[in-house]
């Protein structure tokens, strides 16, 4: 099981588009990923649980990936946010 820390620095935060990016590229691994901000956790690879968080521009994220490809997923994500999802 690995984990990561991610602040959320699209102006916008964590929207429809971005979660929706999220949601489809973490469905191609296996892993189990979950994301929990402040006492919530959510399927990452459920949209209607990331788009529950609403995370804002500077909310903390963390991502804990548990699986075969974990580090992958967790780098995947790592990706996105850092890329600000192309916005």
């Amino acid at each position: 099981m690995k984990e990561k820390i991610i602040i959320v620095s699209n102006k916008a935060g964590l929207h429809a588009r971005p979660a929706a990016t999220l949601v489809q590229t973490l469905s191609k691994y296996q892993s189990d990923i979950k994301i929990l901000k402040d006492d919530f956790e959510v399927d990452a690879k459920s949209i209607i649980g990331v788009m529950a968080l609403a995370a804002a521009c500077g909310s903390e994220l963390k991502f804990v990936a548990d699986g075969p490809d974990e580090c992958d997923a967790l780098d995947a994500i790592e990706s996105l946010f850092n890329s600000k999802f192309g916005e």
